[in-house]
């Protein structure tokens, strides 16, 4: 006999529908799965054979053949074992043909444990969302019911092979899934920026960041400041809107990192260690998943100690850096992942750290300055936005600074600032830092007096063409900032000082 049933795959972060199809013919016995499987998918056979006989059902002893269509898509994971194992006992003739009209209306996703149980599994939420719109039906483990929730499509939740069965069968219920409490972040989550001690520019510097999503890099000595400021950064970005947070949520969901059924509503803050791998870091393996990149979309991404991660990792970011996603390619398979996240990086000037210290002298010579700088390529450099120097701050200056500006009062100004630009960009999730040369024309009009500045910047301090658009662009933040309209001299001025690395004189001279 044969029998079909409706189930989900993942192509990247977007959902597809699958036919799981079971026949079951005379012969010896056999079991096969064809339709492009993975091992996770092969060896499903073992899993339903025991769930199926622990559940309290005989297991054919005949030849099965099992088909996962379209073929040319890739299947991966464990989800597909609740579809084959209700299709074997479809077409065995074990839930009686009430099932049938269930089963053509319904999607099932979940893996099954030897005794039955139906265990949780990732990436439910961009399955599911695929299916928005439809009006259809979805079975999925009780343990991805919060999850399940969130999407919008009507859900059901599944404990137990048996339990599945017998609703099919019209001889018993499942529960209606159900979404997940809200959770108020903890107030202190992040720490607050008036912790932090002088480092005025600095602050400026993130703040520009902020209301514009620009990448910032921070050099300075041990203890200058950098990891404060960039673990205190978090909390100077807007609220994520409903379409970030899902978006973001679907990746987590894919990575299995889901936020125990709900949406990931804060902006998340990735800080991976620099021994990571460059497929850690973007993403991919033989069965491509999110990379760091990725699982910061529409957060930060924290590099520290940059210049340490490894050279291919580094310059592995170009694109997403450029393009705001990540394309893993393989053999057999092509996916997309966005990656529109805000890298905050820092390093030391120089091997030792004190190149340019006030006090303590430099170990390095010019040499080991330039290999160390030279580890982060001109092309990353030209990706990032605000380069800022930090100095070590004086005793002095530590006792008797005052409190600094809380994280509140900047996150406040860098709001209005967004809105400004959600305005001028109609919605969305667009900033200053995602305009294309076009909108950069139009909203960027240079003012009197600064076509001389970026001469000068270009002619005697050996900026890029590249340098010059950032520089536009984190002018328009300034004066977005401000609350004004058009550019101005002073602005542009402003915007020049944070290109400190594209300066011909460099780092090595302590700049």
């Amino acid at each position: 006999m044969l029998s079909k049933l409706r189930t989900l795959c993942l192509k990247g972060i977007d959902g597809r529908e699958v036919s799981a199809e079971v026949y079951i013919a005379s012969g010896l016995p056999a079991y096969v799965v064809v339709g492009l499987p993975d091992a996770a998918v092969k060896e499903a056979k073992d899993r339903v054979v025991a769930a199926v006989r622990n559940s309290g059902f005989d297991f054919p002893s005949k030849r099965i053949t099992v088909n996962l269509a379209p073929a040319e898509i890739k299947k991966t994971g464990t989800h597909f074992d609740l579809p084959i194992a209700l299709g074997v006992l479809a077409a065995s003739g074990k839930i009686g043909q009430k099932a049938a009209a269930r089963m053509g209306d319904t999607f099932f996703i979940g893996e099954l444990a030897l005794d039955g149980a139906v265990r949780p599994v990732a990436g439910v939420l961009p399955m599911l969302l695929a299916l928005k719109g439809l009006g259809a039906t979805a079975v999925v483990p009780a343990g991805n019911s919060a999850e399940a929730a969130v999407s919008g499509v009507k859900c059901l939740a599944a404990s137990t092979l048996k339990g599945v069965a017998a609703w099919l069968a019209g001889e018993g219920e499942l529960e209606c899934c159900a979404a997940a409490p809200e959770r108020k972040p903890a107030a202190d989550q992040i720490p607050d920026m008036s912790e932090v001690k002088g480092q005025a520019f600095a602050k400026r510097a993130m703040e520009i960041a902020a209301a514009g999503f620009h990448n910032i890099i921070l050099v300075g000595p041990p203890g200058a400041g950098k990891s404060m400021l960039a673990k205190r950064f978090g909390a100077l970005l807007p609220p994520m809107t409903f379409d970030e947070a899902l978006e973001t949520t679907k990746l987590y969901s894919i990575s299995g990192l889901g936020a125990a059924g709900r949406l990931v509503s804060e902006r998340p803050f990735r800080e991976p260690h620099h021994t990571i791998s460059d497929a850690a870091l973007i993403g991919g393996g033989s069965s491509p998943r999110p990379g760091e990149v990725s699982l910061a979309h529409n957060g930060v991404l924290f590099l520290d100690e940059f210049p340490e991660f490894s050279r291919p990792a580094i310059e592995a970011l170009r694109e997403p850096l450029e393009a705001w996603k990540v394309t893993v390619s393989r053999v057999k398979e092509s996916v997309a992942y966005p990656a529109r996240f805000l890298m905050v990086a820092a390093m030391n000037p120089c091997p030792c750290g004190y190149l340019g210290h006030p006090t303590r002298e430099c170990a390095c010579t010019p040499l080991q300055v330039h290999k160390y700088r030279s580890r982060v390529s001109g092309p990353i450099l030209d990706r990032i936005d605000l380069q800022v120097q930090l100095s070590a701050v004086k005793y002095s200056d530590w006792e008797s600074l005052p409190k600094g500006e809380p994280s509140s009062a900047v996150a406040g100004r860098v709001l209005k600032a967004i809105e400004i630009q959600r305005g001028r960009f109609k919605g969305g999730t667009r900033a200053n830092a995602f305009m294309t040369g076009a909108e950069l024309r139009l909203h960027c009009a240079l003012p009197e007096g600064a076509a001389s500045v970026l001469e000068t910047a270009m002619n005697k301090l050996g900026f890029s063409a590249r340098s010059l658009d950032k520089i536009l662009k984190i002018a328009r933040t300034i004066a977005d900032l401000e609350g004004v309209p058009a550019l101005k001299r002073e602005h542009v001025i402003e915007a020049v000082q944070y290109r400190m690395l594209d300066r011909a004189s460099g780092l090595a001279t302590g700049i």
